[in-house]
């Protein structure tokens, strides 16, 4: 490629959903409605968990983590689409770019860290529930939620300070709706070997198959002491109690590995199971735990009931 198709860039160009001009208004009708449900079930699993104290527990203390998490990953994730939809602005700065990377990949991999958390506590609920209360007291939760967020804020500087000394691309036109790292690498004319390498190791292995290999391993624990239990109803009560955690886990491995690890093929269905799991994961987990535990809809119905009585 000769130097002249190679340049340095001050800013990109979000490509978006602009191969499909006649679907703009739908998707973004679409999106603007699963991002607003999203808004309301995470608000509304924040504040039952905040005001119930039934839901005073380590599995609801890290579900409110994920809520947050969730409201802040795809808030981070669709708002381009929304600006460009709303006032044709599809330009974003390098350096703004490379901040919603980093948030992105920090959010991706306090998610996984979390639902590792959480399987950990299933764990111990399932598998050695007379010493819960002792095992996951406030001091370990507090210790495995703060682990969980401050190593997922620094596991992805080594990719954005390979990102960044890039220098050169041979377009400033981002095939995604956001900025992610294949879309990035994919135009740089730059050396991409030592990013490769850290998306391998760094990316791939520390925040997503080591916690992955971690839920593996504490889910045949659980399920090896369910299939111990002798009884229909104590198996079938021990399964409820992980079902909604192990449904989430399933959902968000699967849409990560549709989008990062399957084989290269065109952006288009890349950014379909991107958005998959930066919007439609993100409104489903809260609805998950909520309609799959009666514990969730009696805190929703008490807290309904004061707030009836105050009025």
């Amino acid at each position: 490629m000769n130097a002249t198709n190679q340049t340095v860039f001050t800013s990109f160009i979000i490509k978006g959903f602009s191969d499909f001009p006649e679907l703009h208004l739908l998707i973004f009708l679409l999106v603007l409605l699963v991002y607003l449900i999203t808004l309301g079930g995470n608000k509304i699993m924040i504040l039952l968990v905040w005001l119930d104290s039934h839901l005073h527990t380590p599995m609801y203390f890290f579900l409110c983590n994920l809520s947050i998490l969730d409201i802040v990953s795809s808030t981070v994730t669709l708002h381009k689409i929304f600006a460009i939809f709303l006032t044709g602005d599809n330009v974003v700065s390098f350096m703004d770019c490379i901040i919603q990377l980093y948030i992105f990949i920090f959010l991706c991999g306090n998610e996984l860290a979390l639902l590792t958390a959480m399987s950990y506590d299933r764990y111990v609920a399932i598998c050695n529930p007379l010493h819960y209360t002792s095992v996951m007291n406030n001091t370990v939760c507090v210790g495995l939620a703060l682990f969980c967020w401050s190593f997922s804020l620094l596991h992805p500087l080594p990719e954005i300070f390979a990102v960044i000394r890039f220098s050169c691309y041979f377009t400033n036109i981002i095939d995604h709706f956001f900025c992610d790292l294949m879309p990035l690498m994919s135009i740089s004319c730059s050396d991409t070997s030592i990013l490769k390498l850290l998306i391998f190791t760094n990316g791939a292995l520390l925040p997503a198959f080591i916690p992955f290999l971690l839920t593996v391993i504490s889910y045949a624990f659980i399920i090896s002491t369910i299939m111990r239990i002798k009884s229909s109803t104590g198996r079938s009560k021990a399964f409820y109690t992980c079902s909604s955690h192990l449904t989430v886990v399933i959902l968000l491995y699967v849409t990560l590995f549709c989008q990062y690890f399957t084989p290269s093929g065109t952006f288009k269905s890349k950014k379909l199971f991107s958005l998959l799991n930066t919007a439609l994961v993100p409104m489903l987990n809260p609805f998950i735990y909520s309609l799959k535990n009666k514990a969730v809809k009696s805190a929703l119905f008490r807290t309904l009931k004061k707030f009836k009585t105050v009025i």
